[in-house]
């Protein structure tokens, strides 16, 4: 009898898989993991994506003798891996998710559809989310992604239910040294992985820390415990995207019919998480759509924008964390610790590097990728390109970090926790340190210049400045007319997914997928 191959990529669990589904309902199966040596080369990885996918590995390896099977590891190239398969143990179906991933990943796909061709192995794959592959327009989109997500979920195999077939041959799992990440940096504050960890931080949040989503997700002080911190899990797929939306659902109609206060905040903070479910598939459906936004302008009459003015001293102060102004240094530091910080200090890095740094969004983007430990192409690359405002079709949105500090850290406790050079500079000198007489830097121990850097540029001008250059650009007649084909391929439409709100008044996209 035949067997068939099930790929495992970025959906690392048992739980709503459809192509282990399927391939278990015709057989015997080969359940596959390849450690792509060129993936860990990539400039957008890093040490704690490798160690956090091992974690995530080993828990989907139990998950899979629990249904009978095993997991098998092959470290090599996907085409070459799959020729040397067929080679020793013939097979004529390969199944796996659609994955909508970095440049490499996609052309392995390629790579990958070009040897099933040649050699008569049907390829068969799965939407994972709701992303749309081949998609022509968004007018349909959003009905698009309730259909899916109100689909029933599968089950996970049952016990002892799958036949397995192993690889005929082991490999081992290679160290950090030998796929080029040994020097790097895994921060020593991260989550862990593993679907069991994912399900226990689903579990938290949707019974307890949800009741504090609405209204605690702006500030990094109650951040870390307020959003869902799910965005690690689903970036693997230990979570599902629907497995989510549904367990969601679940608990709003469970509270619905109990009335004590902390049911009510509860019921109130879950439907604010549930409006934002949506811009996490929205964002990945641009980088299916338009994979060279990963390099390029997704409007290109902003080529040339920042390309010629790169300042390599501006980019090593940032992620070194001495840019001087104190939000931004201590989001760097606790990046530097944990692998994660809120959204709307990822949105304040990015517009910091955009606006009065002026840096190329390409450069950082890599950089914040790799601090990132729930990293995901499509939404990062989006949210990157929409934050620079070289989408042609958002809001310029800048973020002036001496205010967001004042307005989400007004005791200055985060910026203490993550400066300590900084815990006796009293509140009034906080966030602007560089305007301390010298005889108040002496007597709270602080040099400005040496303890905490003086500002790479004056902040108000420089933004001035840059502002000015985007709208001056944005003003020509050439890149306005371009605008509308973006916005047809690109552009959200309202209705009743995503509501009619005030633009004024609505929270930036940006904001609402940087993390859940």
């Amino acid at each position: 009898m035949g067997y068939t191959v099930v790929w495992f990529k970025r959906d690392l669990r048992v739980h709503d898989h459809a192509p282990l589904a399927h391939a278990a309902a015709h057989g015997p199966v080969l359940c596959l993991y390849v450690l792509e040596p060129s993936l860990w080369t990539q400039p957008d990885s890093a040490l704690q994506h490798y160690q956090f996918l091992r974690e995530s590995l080993r828990d989907l390896a139990q998950q899979l003798r629990d249904c009978g099977a095993r997991l098998e590891l092959a470290v090599g190239e996907v085409p070459e891996v799959l020729a040397r398969l067929h080679a020793l143990q013939p097979f004529a179906r390969l199944v796996s998710h659609e994955e909508t991933g970095n440049g490499a990943t996609y052309a392995r796909d390629r790579a990958v559809a070009r040897w099933c061709r040649q050699q008569g192995v049907v390829w068969q794959e799965w939407p994972q989310h709701g992303v749309v592959r081949r998609l022509p327009s968004r007018a349909h989109w959003h009905s698009l992604w309730q259909a899916y997500m109100q689909a029933p979920s599968l089950p996970a195999p049952l016990p002892a239910s799958l036949q397995p077939v192993s690889l005929p041959w082991r490999d081992t799992w290679p160290t950090p040294e030998a796929v080029g990440l040994g020097d790097a940096h895994d921060p020593p504050l991260r989550q862990r992985g593993g679907r069991t960890l994912g399900l226990q931080v689903l579990h938290d949040f949707l019974h307890e820390r949800g009741a504090w989503y609405r209204g605690g997700i702006s500030s990094p002080l109650t951040a870390p415990t307020a959003c869902s911190r799910l965005s690690p899990y689903l970036a693997l797929g230990s979570l599902g995207m629907r497995e989510v939306v549904q367990a969601t659902q679940r608990q709003q109609v469970l509270l619905q019919s109990q009335d004590a206060p902390q049911a009510a905040r509860l019921r109130q903070g879950l439907a604010a998480f549930m409006s934002r479910m949506h811009w996490h598939c929205h964002f990945i459906q641009k980088l299916e759509s338009e994979p060279a936004l990963e390099w390029h302008n997704l409007h290109r009459g902003y080529d040339g924008l920042r390309e010629d003015a790169w300042n390599p001293a501006h980019f090593d102060a940032l992620r070194a964390g001495q840019t001087g102004w104190p939000m931004v240094d201590a989001c760097v530091a606790m990046l530097r610790e944990t692998g994660w910080v809120n959204f709307r200090m990822r949105a304040m890095l990015v517009s910091v590097a955009a606006y009065p740094l002026w840096l190329h969004w390409r450069a950082v983007g890599l950089w914040l990728a790799r601090q990132f430990l729930d990293y995901e192409p499509g939404i990062h690359w989006s949210q990157m390109q929409m934050q620079a405002g070289t989408t042609g079709i958002n809001t310029t949105r800048v973020y002036n970090p001496v205010k967001q500090a004042q307005d989400h850290d007004p005791r200055g406790v985060f910026v203490r926790r993550w400066l300590p050079a900084l815990r006796r500079v009293p509140d009034a000198w906080l966030f602007e340190p560089w305007r301390m007489p010298p005889d108040v830097q002496a007597r709270c121990g602080v040099r400005v210049g040496q303890d905490i850097a003086v500002p790479l540029v004056d902040l108000a001008s420089a933004t001035k400045a840059a502002k000015a250059r985007v709208h001056a650009l944005r003003a020509q007649e050439p890149v306005r007319a371009a605008k509308a084909a973006i916005v047809e391929k690109h552009g959200a439409r309202r209705g009743t997914n995503l509501r009619n709100r005030n633009a004024r008044k609505a929270p930036a996209p940006l904001q609402r997928c940087l993390d859940l």
